[in-house]
């Protein structure tokens, strides 16, 4: 028999089958459905139960005070520690270490401590006045601690700790007159008003849960350690004649750190159960099979679950039943426990809770608070687009309007990275989520002129909008729906937001009242610290099923199988600090709670769950990393050093699954292949595609690279939605810039002569307009010269060229780096001038004939090579005509020249930017044919390095410029050729690069490894 099951028969047994004049206090509600079912099971009819209860709501009734809320307590803290020291310390600084005195405060009061005594101020303690109820044990400790705090020792930590500890008594009275004036308290000290008013016989003065009418008895089952409040409540109700006493433990560890608590109650609160009876407490020593087991990683225990539920010949394992129970020391583990549970398990019952923190419910709170906190720019009235798109693409707002996918299309297509909220509202619900914060509407206030208004606060207007999100989403047609009203999914997601709605709507309370004054960003902390303490309930039958609960969930229960998960040390004992004002000398001698009591209540815990278990299997993980000690925890080393009776069998459980290293496959080309390359870089298809230095580039690089991107057309996602200048927008903006400068002049004049340049570069708004122009036109996709209307609303876009964003300060220096790049451009070919502009931005392509091998195909296939030339110039040097082929490059690093043309077509070269060679030459002899009889050079125009007056972009082999391609135009289109013919031969495939490194930065590497 289990424990509820000995107290169930001896009430029945003592008080008959009507209970219902008993008032039975639990230490948490879980007990009495259990308890219930085992006197509904005894008497085999109905019966009038007893009155159920936990000992906090036993205090609780009996008082004229609530418990404030959490918050609440923390902000009148606040209030009461600047009116007492004066320091006028903001309350979202003083928030952490005001839940810190709050719990010092509310251990004071739960052991009934002389507040007085114990927060006196220390310059006058060192006396050790009137503290002769002390032991000399307890004035040594004393004497310790003060002794660290001599006047010898004169610290600034010193100095800060006596300033806050000169006004802690003060603190503490102001503070509990505040809470005693609004008919609050906190519970240490709503319990110490409760066993005061029991002594002064003030509980008589009116009717309470101490003498009601209908209770003749209080039954107290499974308790343990007892604080002074509770033990003096425990101790009026016995002179009363009111109380009886359930004691749950074993004779094996009474004599232990375990037992040490029960063990001193006992003489005080007698048990009505017999303590000799071995049926009841000497069930640690009959058989059990034990068993330790190591796990590499969390996920490997959830894992294990399957495994140990599965049904195997011992007679040990009982089914799936009410006697089984899952028990987690780290309750972060009960998604995966559920998502590993077997299909044999068809009842369960989860005690713990889900976590609110890991919804969606919570994710679209933390995205809410990023649109108006980092998302909002106050006084420009516009969102940033990366927050707007976070929102857009939360599950919940996605399916909450049909415009909301149309609009989060259009915003990323157009790239506008700072929409309006007018731009936004593409419908009410639209309208809703992007709001203008800067004129918040109004709300509507109710007819009733004597009612007060509550004065409005950002934080109230942001609260209150949040609700408002929550409250649609949770109404509104499009949120997720649940047909037959069982699936489990949909009751979390239903209640998550009622659980979401229920704490905004909590705190917007107090920030309406002016309890809680915070800056937005401490109050988006705040939420996320409450989410992560609140757990969503699971609904169910919890006498019927798989048992999953946490450690605390498991007192009076009793299991004949248990799997304990995540015992290692760190979470089982679990919370054992002691961070506290009250340090640890002053709490032992004053007789405060330390972390030795902690430990000791943990370990009953402990024991106490396997005392009557028969099949126990306790699981740790022994790993060291992300927090993990990989330590076993101390109970256990316990339970294998001191268990005499029972052999422990150790062992280590595995992932299932052995790493392979992934090696990347080889693609064969097929003839569908080679049939979509040639039509793709055909010079006779309608829109003609030439086949790109790039690619070619791409081939040499990687042949797989080249695969992914031609052949699957899987393109490098484009889906930046924030307005940052990285590399490769800065030279879009350069390039742009410098085509808007050079087009202007050629306007003028076809021949560019030094004194335009000079006159130009006088011309610093000119400059400065130019990059300004190709800032709209590059980064924020503003069209120039011209607005056109917006399809983002009916109207013309806000966003035109005289009312772009203004930068922000990364976009201002890379503006004034691009400047400086383009006055270095000018300056360098004011040197050169006069020259004439050729082109600028130019498309050039040329016919190729290669060799095909594929049968379908002709013998000879003739594609479409070529490119975009950022400039085609032509100069005279040395009394000779000249054509360079310019390519821009705004980076620093300057290639080694090569040492000839085979050198382009290396691909161990491709570490000296081989792929600049290649493009330059490519284009050089393209236009080389175009003008024949002309030098044609390639040049790379590197402005970062272009300052010195001999400085010229011309590329050269060795140590020799190229002045002209022709010399070398042959060898390179052979090369050429066999490369291309390389790529369209169906007998090589697209092989993996050896080099691991140029798969760095490769954004494919996810498919291949």
């Amino acid at each position: 028999m289990f424990f509820l099951e000995h107290v169930a028969s001896d009430l029945l047994a003592k008080c008959g089958s009507d209970l219902s004049r008993l008032t039975v206090v639990f230490p948490n509600k879980r007990a009495s459905l259990f308890l219930n079912a085992h006197l509904s099971r005894l008497v085999g009819r109905p019966l009038w139960s007893p009155h159920y209860m936990t000992i906090s709501e036993l205090f609780r009734q009996n008082s004229r005070r609530t418990i404030a809320d959490p918050i609440k307590l923390v902000c009148e803290l606040h209030r009461s520690f600047t009116a007492q020291t004066g320091i006028d310390e903001t309350l979202d600084h003083f928030y952490g270490w005001g839940q810190l005195l709050l719990s010092d405060f509310d251990d004071l009061d739960k052991n009934l401590a002389d507040a007085d005594r114990v927060l006196a101020n220390l310059r006058d303690l060192h006396e050790l006045d009137g503290i002769d109820y002390l032991s000399d044990e307890q004035k040594e400790a004393i004497r310790r601690f003060f002794s660290t705090f001599s006047s010898d020792h004169n610290t600034l930590l010193r100095e800060r700790f006596l300033k806050l500890w000169s006004r802690m008594a003060d603190i503490y009275h102001d503070f509990n007159d505040r809470l005693s004036q609004q008919g609050l308290a906190y519970e240490g000290a709503l319990y110490r008003e409760v066993v005061e008013g029991l002594d002064s016989k003030q509980v008589q003065a009116e009717p309470s849960p101490l003498t009601p009418h209908l209770s003749n008895q209080y039954v107290f089952i499974g308790f343990n350690v007892l604080q002074p409040v509770e033990h003096r409540l425990f101790s009026w109700l016995k002179g009363e004649g009111m109380a009886r006493f359930y004691w749950d433990f074993d004779k094996y560890y009474m004599n232990s750190e375990a037992g040490q608590f029960i063990a001193q109650h006992l003489a005080d609160f007698p048990n009505e159960l017999d303590c000799d009876d071995e049926s009841v407490y000497g069930c640690f020593a009959r058989p059990k099979s034990i068993t330790v087991a190591s796990a590499p990683t969390e996920n490997v225990q959830a894992r294990y679950v399957s495994q140990w539920l599965t049904p195997h010949p011992s007679p040990l394992t009982p089914q799936i039943t009410t006697d089984t129970a899952i028990v987690l020391c780290d309750e972060k583990l009960l998604p995966s426990v559920i998502h590993c549970l077997p299909d044999c398990v068809d009842k369960i019952n989860v005690t713990t809770g889900y976590p609110l923190s890991e919804t969606p419910a919570a994710a679209l709170i933390n995205t809410l608070f990023a649109l108006r906190i980092q998302g909002w720019q106050p006084g420009r009235g516009r969102y940033r687009l990366r927050q707007v798109n976070t929102l857009l693409r939360h599950p919940y707002i996605a399916d909450l309007s049909p415009q909301v996918a149309g609009l989060h299309r259009e915003l990323n297509e157009q790239k506008v990275y700072y929409p309006s909220p007018s731009q936004l509202a593409a419908d009410d619900i639209t309208a809703l989520l992007f709001p203008d914060p800067d004129h918040p509407v109004a709300p509507e206030v109710p007819e009733a002129p004597e009612a007060p208004v509550a004065p409005s606060s950002p934080n109230a207007t942001l609260l209150q909008w949040m609700c408002d999100v929550i409250r649609t989403v949770a109404t509104a047609k499009g949120a997720p729906a649940c047909p037959d009203g069982h699936d489990t999914a949909f009751s979390i997601q239903r209640e998550s937001l009622f659980h979401a709605y229920t704490l905004l709507n909590r705190l917007l309370a107090l920030v309406t009242a002016g309890d809680l004054l915070v800056d937005a960003v401490t109050l988006q902390r705040l939420v996320t610290q409450l989410m992560q303490t609140i757990n969503i309930p699971f609904h169910g039958e919890p006498v019927q099923g798989l048992q999953i609960m946490g450690v605390l969930e498991t007192r009076n229960l009793d299991f004949r199988r248990v799997l304990l998960l995540s015992a290692g040390e760190g979470n089982i004992p679990k919370g054992v600090s002691d961070t506290s004002f009250i340090p640890y000398s002053l709490r032992k001698a004053y007789g405060l709670t330390t972390a030795d009591r902690k430990v000791a209540i943990y370990s009953y815990y402990f024991h106490r769950l396997l005392q009557r278990a028969e099949d126990i299997t306790i699981v740790y993980n022994n790993s060291t990393s992300d927090g993990h000690t990989g330590e076993m925890s101390r109970f256990i080393l316990q339970l294998m050093v001191e268990d005499h009776h029972h052999q422990i069998a150790m062992k280590t459980l595995q992932a299932s699954h052995q790493f392979v290293p992934f090696r990347p496959q080889k693609a064969d080309k097929t003839e569908e292949m080679m049939q979509k390359l040639t039509t793709r870089f055909s010079p006779l298809t309608p829109h003609p595609s030439p086949l790109t230095p790039s690619a070619i580039n791409r081939y040499l690089r990687c042949p797989l690279l080249f695969y992914y991107t031609y052949i699957h057309d899987l393109r490098e996602p484009d889906d930046v939605d924030d307005d940052v200048i990285d590399n490769r927008v800065f030279g879009n903006i350069f390039h742009e810039a410098a085509q808007l400068i050079y087009t202007q002049l050629m306007e003028k004049n076809h021949q560019i002569t030094g004194d335009d340049l000079e006159q130009l570069l006088r011309k610093k708004a000119d400059i400065e307009r130019a990059v300004d122009q190709a800032i709209s036109q590059e980064l924020f996709h503003i069209p120039y010269p011209e607005p056109h209307p917006s399809p983002l609303t009916p109207h013309s876009s806000p966003l035109t060229p005289h009312s772009s964003p203004s930068l922000s300060g990364l976009q201002i220096i890379n503006r004034a780096v691009i400047i400086h790049y383009l006055r270095q451009l000018l300056t360098i070919d004011r040197r050169l001038a006069p020259f004439t502009v050729e082109g600028l931005e130019t498309d050039v392509a040329m016919p190729l004939a290669v060799q095909s091998p594929v049968s379908s195909l002709q013998s000879q296939i003739t594609l479409s090579v070529g490119g975009r030339i950022d400039r085609l110039d032509r100069i005279v040097k040395d009394g000779r005509e000249q054509i360079r082929v310019i390519d821009y490059k705004t980076g620093s690093h300057v290639p080694t020249p090569l040492s000839g043309v085979e050198a382009i077509f290396d691909p161990d070269q491709l570490k000296n930017h081989s792929d600049y060679y290649l493009q330059t030459f490519l284009y050089s002899i393209i236009v080389s044919r175009r003008h024949p009889g002309t030098a044609v050079s390639p040049a790379l125009l590197f402005i970062q390095h272009a300052g010195g007056d001999d400085y010229s972009p011309v590329l050269k082999f060795g140590k020799d410029y190229i002045d002209d391609v022709a010399p070398h135009a042959d060898t390179f289109m052979q090369l050429l050729t066999a490369v291309i013919a390389e790529i369209f031969d169906p007998a090589i495939p697209f092989e993996p690069t050896h080099d691991r490194s140029r798969c760095a930065s490769c954004p494919y590497r996810m498919l291949c490894y």
